[in-house]
């Protein structure tokens, strides 16, 4: 049976794209065809998807993503559909294609401090913890108390021990799962102190970043006692373009697309910052964004 066929008996065809330009999916703007787009409204469903004998690409809504230009082959399932949620007393469950934002307008909403960092970090949940999201002093590590997770052989599995380091985790570094779900226990709040906070960080958020341009957040990793940004502002990179690519003249550590880039340009653009940084300062800087396709 063909692989649009087994997906069409899984979930509905709105939820099914073919040849779906991957730039329509991504805050970058740019990457090539997926050749097929799932959304599965369920875990269900999701479960059914990675049992068709393809190769699958797991993704969020593509917020720290690169896809290249010429796409990715078999299967590309986004979770951003998955995002039910409950909330226990100072705990919320919720599904892994939650949106963080929403995530934290909801504990604001219910008098829950703890997610304030994340207000203004356009990824998934489930995202946030495979790579331990955080800013503004505040991180995915602070708040996950347990995860659930779909293993090789298509397990159910729950995890308490995520080993969170800076922008990694378990699931990063030794789990090769899908994170399906997560809880996070977070502290009773006053709701005007924690929606004051979060309108701070928006701010301090929209002050500083290039939030205007397509970009997929910070580009490069913090190094210890180094500030990479700092970095290649001296190193007179701000500004500096190739194709439609450039480093964004409002913040040095963003690489923005100025409307018409490609992948390969933003690719060219990162390895182009990363020599001059090692040439100039013996410094190896590593990307913080996700790199896939052909």
């Amino acid at each position: 049976m063909q692989i649009l066929e087994k997906l069409k008996q899984i979930t509905d065809e709105k939820n099914i794209f073919v040849d779906e330009l991957m730039s329509k999916h991504t805050s970058f703007k740019t990457g090539g065809k997926a050749e097929y787009f799932v959304t599965p409204e369920s875990k269900e469903e999701l479960i059914e998807i990675l049992k068709i004998d393809s190769p699958i690409t797991i993704i969020g809504n593509g917020s720290n993503l690169l896809v290249k230009d010429n796409g990715i082959k078999g299967i590309v399932v986004s979770t951003i559909k998955l995002r039910n949620y409950k909330i226990d007393g100072d705990t919320i469950e919720a599904d892994a294609g939650m949106p963080l934002i929403m995530l934290s307008k909801i504990a604001a909403e219910n008098g829950l401090t703890g997610l304030e960092f994340a207000c203004g970090i356009p990824g998934t949940l489930g995202g946030a913890i495979f790579m331990n999201a955080g800013a503004y002093g505040g991180e995915m590590n602070d708040i996950v108390v347990s995860s659930e997770y779909i293993d090789k052989e298509l397990n159910i599995r729950e995890i308490t021990e995520h080993k969170f380091e800076y922008r990694r985790s378990i699931y990063s570094k030794e789990i090769d799962g899908i994170i399906l779900s997560a809880k996070l226990k977070l502290q009773q709040g006053d709701i005007d102190q924690i929606k004051e906070k979060m309108n701070q960080n928006i701010e301090s958020r929209n002050s500083k970043q290039p939030i205007n341009m397509p970009s997929a957040g910070s580009t490069f990793k913090r190094k210890d006692g180094v500030i990479v940004s700092k970095l290649i502002d001296e190193a007179g990179l701000k500004g500096y373009t190739i194709g439609g690519a450039q480093v964004s003249t409002l913040h040095a550590g963003f690489i923005v697309n100025k409307g018409d880039a490609t992948s390969q340009d933003i690719i060219d653009l990162i390895q182009y910052v990363q020599q001059v940084i090692k040439d100039k300062y013996e410094i190896d800087i590593e990307t913080e964004i996700k790199i896939i396709g052909e």
